[in-house]
């Protein structure tokens, strides 16, 4: 008798055949990219209708493009082998190819502390930024919160031209006369090998094909900038009180380009500078970054492409200066083009105290809202000492809970969330967590909504409290909580957690700019994830507390705003000057401004020029404005070619015949770099040009304060203004023995010049530092 093969055999036979098949073809073919091309626009052939035409017919097939570029930038993006980009590389038409790349988020008190008070000043003055259109590239928004209500606002301006996209719990009726539009870009998260995948599921985490917000980050950036009063705000019953934006009636747009876990890819990020440029925003707020701590090349970093595209057309972008301080040279974000904000501490904060069985107590911060410990002393351990480095950091399934179960846990800060470290002692049957910092953040704390009794301690406090558990033979602690604190000195300082300067690119320009609030910052939040963002808190709450220089941004975004209300002739360069020269360098006690991790004076490096001040920046008296011209100049200045411009600024250009050098930026701080070979005493002049924007007969006085073992002259020492003399220039001469100059810890020393009327005082960072020439 025959054998009998079955239907479902052959069924499970070819699906076999089918998988196999599919796997050689994925293992053989070859892996594939996205990558960013820019394309001379002025080469196309006259026979293509449009740009896309040409691009589908000579370039790549049109399913392989993920988004055109028409605006700030002129191209296409594309997932492609190397093969195919290699030779599209080669084509004449194309000046620039650089790969897509992934970014990462820099992750109510606050509008006072910036020096606004209720109808007084620049909120009088600016109508509270109404009818000027904040557009903020980040993760979306909660449209439903009371921070982006729109009563009492008027009808959306009428030059406003964006869209309100539909998609995932998000419908049209979610925009209103405050959210005047909203749009996602993630076709570049989606494709080829460099990107993160599907937006649906991504780490298994909830997440929303639609301008929706899930996780919190852009909901939080976006009320900081711009929301609306919203009383009885706190989080879980801290920092209680009104919560407002800066800006509170400006309008805000939408541009979601980062993704919950999977960051921001700069093919989406490209694409919405050319929407939000066509949409007709004044001011774009982006609080994202490299996330490898490198800064490319201007011509080949997109936000910079992007930015100098929105910029040139008069919009003002500020970026946040990235959180890997206190390091020096972590700045991001340089572009000269762009205002680069660092952190600072607002005069709240929410002290936790921790008491040893000694007797010996410790302050800390914490946002733990739950039980109380009530005194009770609890055995405490630090399970570090074993050596183990994962067991330190209470990394996932490291902790015994032989060991910690019933106990008060040390645990070391960095490599995993600092909250998530505190679940991991929850699970091990810790009763409470103490985190240290180590030396890399020194003294810096920030607050947390902590899912058992936990705070924060500083390096130094962290390793006596080490000390202490690893030599006593019964260590014990408690946790005491002290809710809100209101009126601490000093403030501001800078974060310890904010990027340094100097400028790693063109140490000519200082960055960052200035520096905003950043710690502990209440704004509104998602109720798509609890306050911690972690997918296991399962806590809501309508507003949140977080740092970062992601927060800072926002509140120079808020402002900008306001000043662009107040002033809507000015430029973004006159109205980041104006935030500069009228920044404060002091604190609350009228002492000069300090750095966190150490609790040392702080610079300029680490402040830029100060940290804002608006009630003093919407009269500046004098600004340094900068045009199209100069920035193409400077980019001349630096090295670039006409090819290389072009990417960056669209269309073609000549460099001066005489080089210029890039300190004789109009950028309102100066940094005289001299060489190390140098022998003897050495000169540099600086040219500066200054337009009055105060009385139009005023007279403006020089005054140096010279870095120590440096001669600065001014010239001319006097400026004089009338209604036929709005601009004047003069020349800033810096003077050092280059074999004695002592420039300190951080390679540099520091000074200002100053110019005043008598009213108003346009104040400038001078910095003078050395370095071996290339």
């Amino acid at each position: 008798m025959a054998a009998y093969l079955s239907p479902l055999f052959f069924f499970f036979f070819f699906f076999f055949l089918l998988i196999v098949h599919r796997f050689t073809v994925s293992a053989d073919s070859p892996l594939k990219k996205t990558f960013i091309f820019r394309v001379d626009r002025f080469s196309k052939p006259s026979v293509f209708p449009t740009h896309y035409h040409w691009y589908t017919s000579e370039f790549a097939e049109s399913h392989k493009i993920l988004h055109v570029y028409d605006t700030v930038f002129h191209g296409f993006s594309a997932t492609l082998t190397q093969q195919q980009v290699d030779s599209i590389g080669k084509h004449p038409s194309v000046l620039a190819v650089f790969e897509d790349r992934r970014r990462q988020l820099h992750t109510t008190r606050s509008p006072q502390f910036l020096g606004l008070r209720n109808q007084r000043g620049l909120w009088s003055d600016s109508d509270y930024g109404s009818d000027v259109i904040i557009g903020v590239f980040d993760t979306g928004i909660s449209p439903e919160r009371r921070s982006f209500s729109d009563v009492n606002l008027g009808p959306i301006p009428r030059r406003w031209k964006g869209v309100c996209e539909t998609g995932t719990k998000f419908t049209a009726r979610n925009c209103n006369r405050k959210i005047v539009g909203a749009r996602f870009f993630s076709k570049g998260h989606e494709a080829g090998s460099n990107a993160a995948g599907p937006i649906i599921g991504i780490n298994d985490t909830i997440e929303f094909r639609s301008p929706r917000d899930a996780d919190g980050h852009g909901t939080h950036t976006a009320s900081t900038a711009a929301g609306r009063h919203a009383f009885q705000a706190s989080l879980e019953g801290f920092a209680s009180g009104i919560a407002k934006g800066v800006a509170p009636k400006a309008r805000l747009a939408v541009y979601k380009v980062c993704w919950k876990n999977s960051g921001c890819f700069d093919s989406d990020i490209l694409a919405a500078f050319d929407a939000a440029v066509n949409d007709g925003v004044d001011v774009i707020s982006i609080s994202i970054g490299g996330g490898d701590g490198v800064s490319s090349p201007y011509y080949l970093d997109p936000i910079a492409i992007g930015a100098y595209g929105a910029a040139s057309r008069g919009i003002f972008v500020s970026s946040s200066a990235g959180n890997d301080g206190p390091n020096g040279m972590s700045v991001t974000n340089l572009a000269p083009w762009v205002t680069t904000v660092g952190a600072g501490t607002i005069d709240r904060n929410f002290p936790a105290v921790v008491t040893l069985g000694n007797g010996r107590r410790i302050s800390g911060v914490s946002l733990y809202a739950g039980a109380p410990l009530n005194g009770t002393m609890f055995p405490l351990v630090y399970p570090g000492k074993s050596g183990v480095l994962s067991v330190s950091l209470c990394m996932d399934n490291s902790l015994d809970p032989k060991v910690v179960a019933g106990k008060i846990v040390i645990c070391d800060r960095g490599s995993s969330p600092r909250v998530a470290k505190g679940l991991v002692v929850k699970k091990a049957g810790g009763v409470g967590m103490i985190l240290a910092n180590g030396i890399s953040n020194g003294e810096g704390l920030v607050g947390d909504a902590h899912l058992l009794p936990a705070c924060a301690v500083g390096s130094d406090e962290g390793d006596s409290m080490k000390a202490y558990a690893s030599s006593s033979p019964n260590p014990t602690a408690t946790i005491a909580f002290q809710g809100t604190i209101i009126g601490i000195k000093p403030a501001p300082v800078v974060a310890s957690f904010s990027a340094r300067g100097p400028n790693g690119l063109n140490p000519e320009i200082l960055k960052p700019d200035i520096i905003a609030p950043g710690v502990n910052i209440l704004a509104a939040w998602t109720d798509a994830v609890g306050p911690t963002g972690l997918d296991f808190d399962t806590r809501k709450t309508e507003f949140n507390i977080l740092s970062g220089t992601s927060m800072a941004c926002p509140h120079v975004s808020g402002a900008a705003a306001l000043l662009k209300s107040a002033h809507p002739d000015w430029s973004p360069a006159a109205l980041r000057s104006a935030m500069m020269t009228t920044a404060s360098t002091t604190d609350n006690r009228r002492q000069p401004m300090t750095e966190e991790s150490t609790g040392k004076a702080s610079t300029p490096y680490d402040f830029g020029a100060g940290h804002v001040n608006l009630g003093l920046a919407m009269d500046p008296g004098l600004v340094y404005d900068i045009t199209n011209t100069d920035y193409i100049n400077f980019l001349c200045s630096i090295g670039y070619g006409p090819k290389m411009i072009q990417v960056i600024t669209r269309t073609p250009v000549t460099c001066p015949a005489k080089k210029p050098l890039p300190e004789n930026l109009n950028y309102p701080s100066i940094v005289a770099v001299f060489s190390s070979l140098s022998k003897g005493w050495s000169t540099k002049s600086f040219i500066r040009t200054v337009t009055n924007v105060g009385p139009a007969n005023s007279v403006y006085r020089a005054k140096i304060e010279a870095p120590k073992g440096v001669t600065v002259k001014v010239k001319p020492s006097k400026l004089v203004f009338s209604a036929a003399t709005k601009k004047q220039s003069f020349v800033v001469a810096v003077s050092a023995d280059n074999q004695n100059l002592a420039l300190g810890d951080v390679g540099a020393v520091f000074g200002w010049v100053s110019w005043s009327d008598g009213k108003h005082v346009v104040r400038s960072p001078l910095v003078v530092t050395q370095l071996e020439p290339l």
